[in-house]
């Protein structure tokens, strides 16, 4: 095979709708490279090339479309590099470049929503604005997303060498769903404009108080928020503050609130197993702006002055036979 071509810079294929300058302010340098001479450079499988691009989420590119630059053949000896040095296993090589790519693609939607609203119709129609507003912007976004990345990292492998066996993916934790009411009329009724403010302002209020008592947001989806506690107490006092701030704020419908207690299988950033099925369930049965929450939980609040539980018997709930559920309110 031949070499790639460093002199002569990108070679054929379809032009990309970005424009040059756009392209190389993006991606750091220019499309140089088809998908066999990535792999011939990092040294790896064509068809291993192939599933780890997929993984990421991006489109199959055909053989001869030369649309891989310097960083992709960096990147892929990065991660070899890993699985050679026994960090991560071949096996789950993939998971990781899926789940990198899922939390980045979601954070790249939002950065490019800022360029349209700073940019305005310039985003679209002037690409050497957009070249020079993203070679001006990229840089510090990265150097931010880089400080954050390290702090989550350092409060990560704190509360985890404090709080259990590294080993172990599995532990007891209290899982929790909040979701506003009315999420369909709300798409109905409301721009885009007024239904994005509204879903920000959740977003915020989530946030904020799951992190003031101490617990992890998981993933919000829309209309739904997905959050973690270590202790009964913390979780408690989300559900009930959250329905309080977004009653008393007015704009927003009501929460309606699912927790539940027990086992939970922590994974590449995400919380699977019954004790994730059982939060969602109730949530689904909630009424608004109310909180259930499961016997197990339930147990562990019982002796708690602060809170007040009042039994609503046998729930059906789909894959759950006589789930049994509590209200739960603040003591008077």
């Amino acid at each position: 095979m031949s070499g790639p071509h460093d002199e002569d810079g990108p070679r054929g294929g379809a032009e990309s709708p970005l424009g040059p300058e756009v392209e190389k302010a993006l991606l750091g340098s220019e499309f140089r490279y088809t998908k066999a001479e990535v792999a011939a450079r990092a040294d790896v499988d064509l068809v291993r090339l192939e599933r780890l691009w997929q993984a990421m989420g991006f489109a199959h590119v055909e053989d001869d479309e030369v649309l891989f630059t310097d960083a992709d053949v960096q990147a892929v000896r990065t991660l070899v590099q890993l699985v050679s040095a026994g960090v991560i296993t071949e096996e789950v090589e993939t998971a990781v470049a899926r789940t990198l790519a899922q939390t980045m693609s979601r954070l790249a939607e939002w950065q490019v929503g800022i360029f349209r609203s700073v940019l305005g119709d310039r985003f679209a129609q002037d690409l050497d604005v957009t070249a020079q507003f993203a070679g001006a912007i990229a840089p510090v976004m990265e150097d931010l997303q880089g400080y954050v990345w390290r702090r989550h990292l350092a409060a990560t492998a704190a509360r985890e060498l404090t709080e259990r066996d590294g080993a172990a993916d599995e532990r007891v934790q209290v899982i929790g769903f909040a979701d506003l009411v009315g999420y369909t009329r709300l798409i109905r009724d409301f721009s885009e404009v007024e239904l994005a403010g509204l879903i920000d302002e959740f977003e915020e209020s989530a946030t904020s108080v799951v992190a003031e008592n101490r617990g992890r947001i998981v993933k919000t989806v829309g209309d739904e928020v997905l959050f973690v506690t270590d202790t009964a107490a913390d979780a408690a006092e989300i559900a009930l503050t959250l329905n309080e701030r977004i009653t008393g704020a007015g704009k927003l419908p009501p929460l309606r609130i699912g927790l539940a207690q027990g086992p939970v299988l922590a994974r590449f950033g995400d919380v699977y197993g019954s004790t994730v099925n059982i939060a969602s369930r109730l949530t689904s049965v909630a009424r608004p702006a109310s909180a259930l929450v499961d016997r197990e939980l339930a147990t562990s609040l019982r002796s708690h002055p602060a809170y007040y539980l009042t039994s609503i018997g046998p729930t059906k709930v789909q894959s759950f036979r006589n789930l049994r559920a509590y209200a739960l309110r603040r003591a008077r």
